[in-house]
């Protein structure tokens, strides 16, 4: 692991919003209390965070709120998603005039694009925006996958911060943190939960696990574990946590899943399971049961 400002576990945050599909900020706000309270950091409007579906306005609410909650005790990642340029340098200044500390974007998905376009619309990005970018990789929803290549190039760009990568390849994995390894000034953070603790192992500075909304202090366990080199530790929370996930990912797609998260979290005052459009909530039976497994877990 380098020394990098970037690290830690940066959980990727639901987005939670009242039955009529505005944004909730009181649970906003109480969910990043509980993030502050275990010492890790929300990426705010990333997959997890429905983030597409998000509006502008909502998106700089989310923001701001979450921005004076965390009272500047924890970093602010705010992703950046959408297919028109202009737009996005609008919403990155929005987000970082608003509190954001990082840009974390996603590659535009409509157009499949050749890595010379991949690495030439980070570079403006880049360019453009006045915080500090991150890149993030997520083949399961762009349906492109940067090469290692053009994340290495890239890294050398004085406002690019570091990688959240999300592809299930370890060869890949180690191939990017050894990128982030031969640098001070760019971060690899890993978003195959599954993986959180063999990334650290490997080297990694951060995990980006999207089961940290229900159990965000195991992860900082797992985190701290794997750098002080307690890697027995950092395993049996890493098998702890996989069986936690199973609960709402186990035979859901991606979006069922996210509501499933949200009932999770219900079941601990946080927010409501309701989704933005076009995902919806479960049938009242299948969230019924998530719930009754979710309080037979004893947290931390």
């Amino acid at each position: 692991m380098n020394s990098n400002k970037y690290n830690g576990v940066v959980v990727p945050m639901v987005t939670p919003v009242t039955p009529s599909g505005f944004l909730d900020k009181p649970a906003v706000e109480r969910i990043i209390k509980s993030f502050v309270k275990a010492g890790v950091s929300p990426l705010l409007m990333g997959t997890t965070g429905e983030g597409n579906s998000v509006s502008t306005i909502d998106g700089q609410e989310l923001i701001e709120t979450a921005v004076k909650a965390a009272e500047h005790q924890i970093t602010i990642y705010a992703g950046l998603t959408g297919n028109c340029f202009i737009e996005q340098l609008k919403q990155a200044g929005y987000y970082s005039a608003s509190g954001a500390d990082v840009i974390v974007a996603t590659l535009p998905s409509y157009y499949s694009l050749t890595p010379v376009q991949m690495e030439n619309y980070y570079r403006r990005l880049a360019d453009s925006i006045k915080g500090p970018l991150m890149l993030y990789n997520i083949a399961a929803t762009t349906h492109m996958s940067i090469p290692v290549d053009v994340i290495e190039r890239l890294a050398a760009h004085p406002n690019i911060v570091g990688l959240k990568d999300s592809e299930r390849d370890l060869e890949r994995m180690e191939k990017c943190i050894a990128i982030a390894g031969q640098r001070d000034d760019f971060a690899y953070f890993c978003g195959w939960a599954a993986q959180s603790a063999k990334s650290l192992e490997l080297g990694g500075n951060g995990i980006v696990p999207s089961t940290g909304n229900f159990v965000p202090g195991m992860f900082r366990q797992l985190y701290d574990a794997a750098v002080s080199g307690d890697m027995d530790t950092a395993y049996r929370l890493q098998d702890e946590t996989n069986e936690i996930a199973k609960l709402y990912q186990a035979g859901r797609t991606l979006g069922q899943s996210l509501t499933a998260l949200k009932v999770m979290m219900q079941t601990r005052g946080l927010c409501t399971p309701d989704m933005l459009m076009p995902l919806t909530r479960l049938s009242a039976e299948e969230e019924a049961e998530i719930a009754a497994q979710a309080q037979a877990i004893t947290l931390p």
